[in-house]
Parts: structure tokens; sequence; C-alpha cells
């Protein structure tokens, strides 16, 4: 039996275009004699499709084009089989009304094959919204040659149920373990699962001990490419009973592979990219495919000097290319020389499009009209976070009047502890590096400048012989420069220390005692609790957050505004 794999990059909700790229994935599995073609879990779809699965009309559009698709597969392609994902409708009056289902296309007819068993609802998944479970395991028996194959299906998180490796406790139920008495030849997975720090680790070890379990070759296909603030990143892949590998798939990239049972040949070297260059991979394509889905061709920045600003750039140059890069420098009179020096240098080494505009005179002006018309002199943070909203009301106009997508540019640190301006710096359709901690902006910038980065930036047409970012940028003290010699530290601990305390908090879930036994001070830990909570009201009304983590600050962070804990 031969297995085709698509490595597809759907666009949610598009049924007409999915269908297209499926019927390309069948042209090419035809071209290679293939007899199977696999596609990720809601491939007709796009995943998460979330609420545009209540719609009854795309539900009833769903079915007339896969009756097309068939069709057209066995009118073009004869035997051809294609197992696609889609949103199945349940008959009765219950809610929720539908399955996730694997349907197979054969012989001009499609036919459900397998619905999913585990719903996840944890991080960003909210699947028991909208479907209801299966409750027996899959089966189907395909022949080829003469000779019939038993191929056991599981859908994504029905792979993922061994608590000793993913660490969120045990499900009612258990496919592998249900599969385990049937005989099957070989487990078939269809995923879309996004990408997070480590993830790939992960699968690989949960796969492996489904196939070493269960003595059968393992194939997982998996979705692959941006939807909203999600980042899927393909690196579909095949083992055998030992959970070697046979095959892998492109990371970051739609990747096509044809597969025949019979080949065992182990891989010897799979070119796995380092986990920073992962994140630099994850987050190119996250504001590639934001910026396409939503129909933007031009990105805009508010450049400061600073080293936030200076990544985003980098992420964005590379994801949309030097010409349809537009910054804005908008300094003020406690801007240094160093900082103004400092973007103009970025944007040469980028060759990206740079404007000034002076707000020292918008500023005077908000003050002159506060005295004559209130009496009243701003000050402190007030007086600063009038300079950051005049800074976002300039990048929203240019945005509206140009057609730019208005890139965000803070970080994790920032956003967890509220050191951020609401209307100001936090404006934009989408935050590149809200899920990085400033701690690792650096890192993934001192990997930018370094060797080990060359290829990945040759890749992305950046320039590769010298650094990129710049010993200025990198050696300069975090500052919003704000007010005369502003520094970050004046109002939060050294960011080491500050990160991995928010990391414990936000991602590890660790509470007051928790922390006090690892070592931290009171005080601080009192500190910093309470910065998150005050800063709470900002975060709902932030950018989509790009994931990278097992908890970002967007829409898996679902604490309430107004509590008292």
């Amino acid at each position: 039996m031969k297995f085709f794999l698509a490595q597809m990059n759907p666009t949610v909700g598009d049924l007409e275009s999915n269908a297209e790229k499926i019927f390309h994935a069948a042209s090419v599995a035809y071209q290679n004699s293939a007899d199977i073609v696999l596609t990720p879990e809601l491939s007709l779809w796009g995943y998460p499709a979330k609420d545009l699965l209540l719609k009854k009309d795309l539900i009833e559009k769903q079915y007339v084009i896969l009756d097309k698709l068939s069709f057209n597969v066995k009118k073009k392609y004869g035997n051809l089989s294609v197992a696609v994902g889609i949103a199945e409708r349940i008959n009765d009056s219950f809610f929720p009304n539908l399955y996730n289902s694997i349907v197979l296309i054969e012989d001009g007819g499609w036919v459900t094959i397998a619905r999913k068993i585990i719903l996840p609802t944890y991080e960003v998944f909210d699947e028991k919204r909208y479907f209801r479970s299966e409750e027996k395991v899959s089966i189907i028996s395909k022949k080829t040659k003469n000779k019939i194959w038993k191929l056991g299906i599981t859908i994504c998180e029905d792979l993922w149920v061994n608590q000793n490796i993913e660490g969120r406790g045990i499900h009612k139920e258990n496919p592998i373990s249900d599969l385990k008495n049937k005989k099957i030849d070989i487990l078939l997975n269809f995923s879309a699962s996004p990408f997070t720090f480590k993830k790939q680790e992960l699968r690989n070890k949960v796969s492996n001990f489904a196939a070493k379990y269960l003595k059968v070759p393992l194939i997982y296909v998996n979705q692959i490419g941006a939807n909203d603030n999600l980042i899927f990143d393909g690196n579909s892949f095949i083992i055998n009973e030992r959970g070697s590998k046979i095959k892998q798939l492109k990371s970051f990239s739609e990747d096509m592979t044809c597969w025949d049972i019979k080949e065992s040949t182990i891989l010897k070297c799979e070119n796995q990219s380092s986990d920073i260059a992962s994140v630099f991979e994850a987050l190119v394509l996250g504001v590639k495919d934001y910026a396409k889905k939503c129909g933007f061709k031009t990105a805009l920045i508010g450049l400061s000097g600073g080293i936030d600003s200076a990544l985003v750039s980098v992420i964005a140059t590379a994801a949309l290319g030097r010409k349809n890069i537009y910054c804005v420098s908008m300094p003020s009179k406690w801007s240094t020389d160093h900082s103004k020096i400092d973007a103009k240098g970025l944007v040469d080494r980028l060759k990206i499009n740079l404007d000034t505009i002076s707000i020292e005179n918008l500023m005077s002006s908000f003050e002159k009209s506060f005295k004559e018309s209130l009496n009243l002199q701003p000050e402190g943070i007030t007086n600063q976070n009038i300079q950051s909203r005049i800074r976002g009301t300039l990048l929203m106009a240019l945005a509206n009047q140009k057609k730019h997508l208005l890139l965000s540019t803070g970080n994790k640190s920032e956003l967890a502890v509220g050191y951020c301006t609401l209307y100001g710096d936090m404006n934009g359709g989408l935050s590149v590096i809200g899920d990085l901690y400033k701690t690792n902006v650096f890192k993934l910038c001192n990997w930018l400048d370094s060797e080990e980065s060359a290829e990945h930036r040759k890749i992305y047409k950046l320039e590769y012989e010298t650094e990129i970012i710049g010993k200025n940028i990198l050696s300069k003290a975090p500052s919003a420069e704000l007010g005369p010699n502003q520094f970050d530290t004046d109002s939060l601990p050294p960011y080491p220390l500050l990160d991995k305390i928010l990391k414990s908090i936000i991602e590890e879930k660790k509470d007051f005692s928790n922390l006090e036994k690892d070592g931290y001070k009171k005080e601080l830990i009192f500190q910093i609790i309470a910065l998150i909570k005050k800063a709470e009201f900002k975060r709902k009304q932030a950018p989509p957050i790009l994931k990278l983590s097992s908890q970002s600050l967007g829409n898996d962070w679902r604490v309430p505004i107004a509590i008292s804990y």
C-alpha cells in the first residue's frame, strides 16, 4: 500500500480553496501511483474554525463541496482514495450537533471512517463547544494488490494519552489502549497541532510510545500555516514499530511525500532546526500568514531604536519582504541621539523604509491645552502615557491611510506586568513578540547576529555576512525613553529575575507559597502578582498574540478582570 501525505496550509472557512488544495494533492499522489491521500484534521475547514462551525449554511456548503470533490477525484484519478477532515453533522435535536470526523473519498462518493474521541478543552482548545465525542476506536480495512490492510485511525488528541509524557493527567478514554487487541497493521494520526516550545519533542515521544505499544508503524500528518494567533509547524512524519523515523516532512512549509508500506529505510539525519531557529521561523510564518489571510500586503512598525521594535522589524522583513515594511521614528525631547542613530542603522541594514515624525510640538500642544482648558499640568505617568498615545495615534492614522498592518512590538514581560500603554504602544493588528519574555527577545536577537543564523538569514533574504540587530541595540539598557534618564529597572526588577518569576506564575502555575519556597523575597512576589492582576484590563484589549508557549497571555489566558484574591 502506498500512502501520500499532504501537509497543507488551509485558510479557515475557505472551503472552496481548501478543496482545491486537496484536489491538487490528489493529482500529485496519482502521479506517484499512491493508493490513499492523507490530509490533516479538519482539512476542508482549516483549524480552528471556531464559531464558523455554528453557521448552518457553511455546514450545508461543506457537503456540496465534498460531493463535488468526490466526483472530480473519481473522474480524474479513478480508484485513488482521499482522507479529508470535515465537521460531520449529527441529525438529532441535541447540541453540539457535530463530530470532528475523517471521511474517505472513494469511487465518486465518500463515507465517514473516523470520529474524534478525545476533545481537548485546555490552552486555546475548546472543542466540546462544537463537537461530540465518539465512543469507539476507528479501524478500516483497505485492500491493495490482493492484501487487506487494517488501518487504525486517530485524530490529533486521540494520540496524547501518556500522562508521563504530556503531564496533563489521564483522559477517561484511551484510544491507543483500545486499539491494542485489534490487530491493526498501521496507525494513522490526522492532526492540527499548533507549534509551542518543545512541541516536536513531545510529539515524537507520544508517537513513539504508541508505535511501540501497538507494534506497528505510525503516520502522523499535521497542518501547517498560521491562523490568527496559532502557528502550525507541520513536521509530519512516519515512524516504524520501533519508533525510528522513516520520513520527515518540512517545518513551517507545505510539503508532500509518498511512502510504500514496504519501505523501511531509517532516516540517518533529520536536519531539524534548533529551538531558537524554530521560534524565529514560527514568528515569520505567523506574520506572513496573518497578513496574507487578512488581506494586508504591507506592515507598519513604530521604530524606537530599542531591541523589541528591532526584532519585530527583522521578523516582518523576513515575512513580507523589505519593500513592504514601513517604519516610523517618532522622537521626543527625551529620545537619545543614541536611539535615533541605532534606529537608522537597523533600517539601513534591513534596507526597509523609514520616516521620522517629531512629536515635540504635539506634546507641547497637549500640555498647553490641558493647562489652558483645565488648569492641569500632566505629570509623571500621565505625561509619559500621553507621549505613547500620541505615537499610537500617528501610527494608527498611517495604517488607516496606507492600509498597512500595524505590528505591536511589546514583549511578554511588559504585557504581564502592564509596562505598556493602552491606546499607545499596545496599538496594532498583531502582537508579534507578545509571547516572548524580554530575556528571550535578547536570546533571539543574539542568535540573529551569530553565524549560527546565517543560513536562515540567507533563506529569508536578510543580511547574513554582518550583524543585523547590531551591538549598540543589544548592549543598550532597556528604556521606554518617556522621561529624563528613564530605565525599565526604575519600575521593574532586572529582567532575568522578573522573567523567572513570571514564567513560574504564568506557565508553571506556582502560587505564593511555591515562589517563597523557591527563594524569592516576599515583597517582590507580592509586587509582581499585584502588577499582573492590575494589568488584566489592558491585556483584554491587546491585539492577537502569536502563541509560542504552553500559556500565552492571549485567548488561552482566561483570568477575569474584576477579581479579588
